[in-house]
């Protein structure tokens, strides 16, 4: 039987950590620090953060530098975790902005969602988050982390949630590695 080379490492994954909320007070950073440090101690990954509140979109959508800069940081990035709050039942309106202002970037690659709200601990935005993402052509993968009452029981240690975190990083980093390749191999037809 002929030996085969072994396969050569694929470079990091680039993971992009968006930050959905822009409120003043928001609590996003507590979460976003808490996921982004069990993210950087993956290997696969190469992560990042982008704050919503440091982008310029404009919401008619119209086309800026600020706009060009954003959708090209999406269309190099391998894979997403959106850290969303849940406000009134849904997601911000400037995380709605972010996912229309770019077309193309977002298609074919995968997404992961970490949620916080009161009771329903953000799922209730996840939910709706889904949809979206579908039309965006995006892999919106199974396991997601959701904090309830967050504001008043954020615990870095909960198992639960860093178990939730574990599994939906392995999740991402298998499509993102899958996607990757047929991306590389052939343009997404959509």
């Amino acid at each position: 039987m002929p030996m085969t080379e072994p396969p050569l490492p694929m470079r990091p994954l680039r993971l992009e950590v968006i930050v959905g909320s822009v409120r003043a007070e928001r609590f996003a950073p507590v979460i976003v620090d808490w996921f982004v440090e069990r993210a950087r101690a993956r290997e696969e990954f190469d992560t990042a953060i982008l704050d919503l509140v440091d982008a310029a979109l404009p919401q008619d959508l119209s086309t800026t530098p600020e706009v060009d800069a954003f959708t090209e940081r999406i269309g190099c990035a391998d894979a997403f975790v959106v850290v969303t709050s849940e406000y009134n039942h849904g997601y911000p309106a400037a995380l709605k902005t972010a996912l229309d202002t770019v077309k193309h970037g977002w298609r074919a690659k995968p997404i992961g969602f970490v949620a916080y709200g009161g009771m329903s601990g953000g799922l209730r935005a996840v939910e709706q988050l889904r949809q979206v993402v579908a039309e965006l052509h995006m892999v919106s993968v199974r396991e997601a982390v959701s904090f309830h009452q967050a504001r008043k029981h954020f615990d870095p240690a909960d198992g639960a949630a860093n178990d939730a975190a574990q599994r939906m990083m392995t999740q991402l980093v298998w499509w993102a590695e899958a996607l990757r390749i047929r991306r590389d191999h052939a343009p997404y037809p959509g």
